[in-house]
């Protein structure tokens, strides 16, 4: 997976301006995939010059211009190449895990702090995600609601439910890597878990 796929993905709904893609990178799918501003416009460029999306000239005012890309017909079918091939798991580097495996070394209250704060975090990203999934449900998104407008009526239903879909899964991710972290705070003071 890649940042190009991800703009692909979001340009395949409305046409943006690279500042309009930092927006919204900064914005709820970050979640998903994260793109910093140094990332993003040299991609844009990559992509133009490999015919993936085409860049206009739009006039913002007496003397400015931004330019605003759209998909071309070779970058959709690029995207949906993508889309339809199984991918690789990425390599796992976890930070917080790498601590954990390391916690026997640690100060106990100490180490249960870190898990603390790893708790308040994947709680916080849990609640997050659902709140999105329900906007994606109720089709409230913008860009939602920019896509559903260009689909057949007879699809909204089933494509707001599959992009809801992703959010149930980062939202349940978050709640196990919680509960994780909640059996990790006990076994480092020797505390059984509490019977099922």
């Amino acid at each position: 997976m890649s940042l190009q796929h991800a703009l692909l993905g979001v340009l395949e709904a409305r046409p943006m301006s690279g500042y309009d893609l930092v927006q919204f990178f900064d914005g709820s799918s970050g979640w998903v995939w994260e793109a910093p501003q140094s990332q993003i416009y040299p991609t844009l460029r990559r992509m133009e010059q490999a015919g993936l999306i085409a860049g206009d000239d739009e006039q913002r005012g007496p003397r400015l211009t931004r330019t605003v890309y759209s998909v071309t017909d070779a970058g959709l079918d690029h995207l949906r190449t993508w889309l339809e091939t199984p991918g690789k798991p990425p390599p796992t580097r976890d930070p917080v895990l790498l601590q954990a495996l390391h916690f026997d070394m640690a100060d106990p209250e100490r180490a249960r702090a870190v898990l603390e704060q790893f708790i308040v975090e994947q709680d916080k990203a849990a609640e997050e995600a659902e709140a999105h999934r329900d906007r994606l449900l109720l089709k409230e998104t913008p860009l939602l609601r920019e896509r559903l407008s260009r689909r057949d009526p007879g699809e909204h239903e089933r494509i707001a439910r599959l992009k809801a879909h992703v959010f149930d899964g980062l939202a349940a991710v978050a709640r196990t890597r919680a509960q994780w972290a909640r059996d990790g705070q006990r076994l480092l003071t020797d505390e059984r878990p509490p019977e099922a």
